[in-house]
């Protein structure tokens, strides 16, 4: 059977996942006895708003990446980064894992989760840190910017979402924002970074859409960890290589950066991410990024001493507007 996306399903998708089954009374009966009612909007409205607090805190997170990632590079080469956070978060996944004495993912699963593997635990990491070379955390934004739209058009591809005519132009305006404002900040000049950069967009997008797939099947933590877990063999080996040909300075910046990378982003941030999309679809979810150039800017001002274009306030205002109303469409 084909999954739907939640976004434009007609009943949402807390009531049918195996994990939001066990975690809300709304749903469970009392004892093996009782049989789960249909569920109303008020007994939808907690778990829809669990799932877009959910998405919203991975947002935030996902907005430091790129500041994290250039204080990394001021220490190490861009393959000592990739490899090193992407070791460090398998580490913590692996305990975690283990803890939980969790079983390893039916075969039918595998595939989805070698994509999440190599979109967001190895494709993106990798050429958004190339890109950051070359290119500032600015330019860079133009990539995320274009990131909810090309994962709400993956997942209605994968999953055969449908959502609606409103939802598709507000989604439009707010990457032309975004989009606008980012190459408005960096003089509209291409850098050479940018192939990188729109290579990075096609894999991420290909790794949510499997994530938030995944995640109706397992939780959203799992998914992560068993994709870490699949690509450890990859970024152990090419962590020993890269950290005997690449020049190594540990600072506090470093240091700093390489951890908020390896546990905030590419552990913890993708879990609440992958749980919010289960709880609120795909595509709804991918549009709060919409947000996330814009927060990637105030703390690019604060921690690597970049100016706040005038334009941002009303960007930032633009950008919330078609936020709200991508949350309250229906297909």
């Amino acid at each position: 059977m084909r999954d739907n996306d939640s976004a434009i399903a007609p009943t949402a998708i807390a009531v049918s996942t195996p994990e939001q089954h066990a975690e809300s009374p709304d749903v469970r009966g009392a004892g093996p006895a009782t049989r789960a009612t249909p569920a109303g909007p008020a007994t939808l409205g907690a778990p829809l708003a669990r799932g877009v607090l959910l998405a919203a805190l991975a947002v935030a997170s996902f907005s430091l990446t790129f500041p994290a990632t250039a204080w990394a590079l001021e220490g190490m080469g861009p393959w000592t980064v990739v490899t090193l956070r992407s070791a460090l978060a398998a580490a913590l996944a692996g305990g975690c894992l283990a803890a939980f004495r969790v079983p390893v993912p039916e075969r039918r699963h595998w595939a989805g989760i070698a994509v999440v593997a190599g979109g967001v635990v190895l494709g993106f990491p990798l050429l958004t840190t190339l890109a950051l070379q070359t290119s500032t955390t600015s330019h860079a934004a133009v990539v995320v910017g274009l990131l909810p739209l090309t994962t709400a058009a993956f997942s209605a591809v994968r999953t055969g979402a449908r959502p609606s005519r409103t939802f598709w132009i507000a989604s439009l305006a707010g990457a032309v924002v975004v989009i606008g404002f980012a190459l408005q900040q960096s003089g509209g000049t291409p850098s050479s970074g940018d192939l990188f950069l729109f290579a990075a967009l096609l894999v991420c997008a290909a790794g949510y859409t499997e994530g938030g797939r995944l995640a109706r099947h397992m939780p959203g933590w799992q998914v992560i960890g068993w994709a870490l877990m699949l690509a450890l063999p990859l970024t152990v080996s090419g962590a020993a290589v890269a950290l005997a040909t690449e020049p190594l300075r540990l600072t506090a910046h470093t240091v700093g950066g390489l951890l908020w990378l390896a546990v905030g982003s590419q552990f913890l941030g993708l879990v609440v991410w992958c749980r919010g999309m289960a709880a609120i679809g795909v595509s709804k979810a991918s549009q709060l990024q919409l947000a996330q150039p814009l927060l990637t800017l105030v703390w690019s001002v604060l921690l690597l001493g970049e100016r706040l274009p005038p334009a941002a306030p009303t960007a930032a205002l633009a950008v919330l507007v078609c936020i709200a109303i991508t949350q309250r469409t229906r297909g």
